[in-house]
């Protein structure tokens, strides 16, 4: 398809009716030396507490160490336009947050030439996410947060009178406004939205065996046993910072 082609049967001739003179501009009133800065809004510190089921593919002896890492994958402060800034603060804001704890587990798993006197093992890892979710309301801000704008959207119409025709008397017309136009004014406002950073966490774990058994065959040591799943309870600490871009005097 040629660039004529295009030009004829587009959706948008623009050599017809796009613009390009030159555009006039005004400096926006009130607004002194200033910069676009990201300003924290509060920094705090999210408790959670989770209890996930972990399964194992191979028996496992026993777990030698665990390195955990703290994943947030969404932190939203919900945030709206309105018309009373003070009391929405008063209330409280809630802030979304979830992510995962990314555990790799390095765990011993028995070989099959054990005897009365030793076990011999291998070292193998597991590594599972172990997801959370939850809501929290942020009352203590340090900056308060700018509440976004709301778009506008309103039509208008322009009268107009047109002959009825066929089958009606001459002298009567339709006075309505006209179908055949659409005429609206529209405003859009693009809002800074808040964003979170992650600074430390803190995690207290317990891991308990729900499957274990002797470890086979019998003339191992009568202590040793495996099992295939546990039972993890955690308490979650984090400490996160909520900011967002604003306007700053200097």
């Amino acid at each position: 398809m040629t660039n004529d082609h295009k030009g004829k049967h587009g959706c948008v001739n623009v050599n017809q009716s796009a613009s390009r003179s030159e555009c006039t501009n005004v400096p926006t009133p009130g607004l002194g030396p200033s910069a676009n800065i990201p300003v924290t809004l509060a920094d705090i510190t999210v408790s959670d507490h989770l209890v996930a089921n972990i399964h194992f593919p191979d028996p496992v002896l026993e777990i030698k160490d665990i390195k955990k890492r703290v994943k947030i994958v969404q932190c939203r402060l919900l945030i709206g336009p309105t018309s009373n800034p003070a009391m929405t603060l008063a209330a409280g804001i809630p802030l979304f947050i979830k992510g995962f704890i990314r555990k790799n587990i390095q765990y011993a798993t028995p070989c099959p030439h054990s005897s009365s006197d030793c076990v011999a093992s291998e070292m193998r890892s597991l590594t599972v996410d172990v997801p959370f979710e939850c809501v929290t309301i942020i009352t203590d801000f340090l900056r308060p947060p700018v509440f976004p704008e709301s778009n506008s959207r309103s039509e208008f119409d322009f009268f107009r009178a047109q002959n009825l025709g066929h089958g009606f008397p001459e002298k009567d017309q339709l006075l309505s406004s006209d179908l055949s136009q659409f005429h609206q004014v529209s405003t859009q406002n693009y809002n800074q939205i808040p964003f979170c950073e992650l600074v430390s966490s803190s995690i207290v774990q317990w891991d308990e065996a729900i499957d274990r058994e002797p470890l086979t065959p019998h003339h191992a040591p009568f202590e040793e046993g495996i099992f295939h799943n546990i039972v993890e309870k955690t308490f979650l600490q984090f400490r996160i910072r909520v900011f967002q871009n604003q306007q700053v005097a200097l």
